[in-house]
């Protein structure tokens, strides 16, 4: 007959053989963690994620230019003309066709990034035949509602994500 060796209480060398597991995640865990955390952002990125512009100063007819995530963003109280003039425009006319209310869901503002869907220039406010945006670069115009309406850029000026928050202060990002 062949003896069992086989016991349900646990042993010495089970226990030794738990604790180097356990020893040996912990370890692995530590030295992983500062490659996981080195993949953050950075505190200055962060940061410029998101920004607040009081607003309450703009007078009607003013563009404001700030800068979001190292961009020129176009903050423009647009009067009652400027509002009436994008509005009445024929979609048919617009090479990128999009309404003024899907660009400006509150009328008297209208903010767009100030980039130039064409090279990357930055565009002139107020200035064109359409009283919008001039790029004097290659010659694109926009009108007060940042649609492109002549020139070779391909799109509308881009609208960054935004929300009012109170009646004089406006949050981007």
């Amino acid at each position: 007959m062949v003896a069992s060796t086989i016991t349900d209480e646990p042993t010495r060398r089970d226990f030794l053989f738990i604790a180097t597991g356990a020893v040996g995640v912990v370890g692995a865990a530590a030295a992983v963690w500062p490659f996981l955390s080195q993949m953050s952002p950075d505190a200055t990125t962060l940061a410029a994620a998101s920004i607040e512009v009081d607003i309450g100063n703009i007078a009607p007819g003013q563009i404001v230019t700030v800068k979001w995530r190292g961009k020129p963003v176009f903050i423009s109280h647009r009067t009652p003309a400027e509002i009436e003039a994008a509005r009445a425009t024929p979609l048919s006319e617009l090479p990128d066709p999009a309404t003024d209310e899907s660009r400006a869901p509150n009328p008297e503002w209208l903010i767009v990034v100030g980039i130039c869907t064409h090279l990357g220039c930055v565009p002139i406010g107020n200035e064109g035949p359409y009283n919008g945006y001039f790029c004097p670069c290659h010659g694109s115009v926009y009108d007060a509602s940042g649609r492109i309406r002549q020139g070779p850029a391909p799109s509308n000026l881009a609208i960054p994500p935004y929300k009012f928050a109170g009646d004089a202060k406006v949050t981007i990002g």
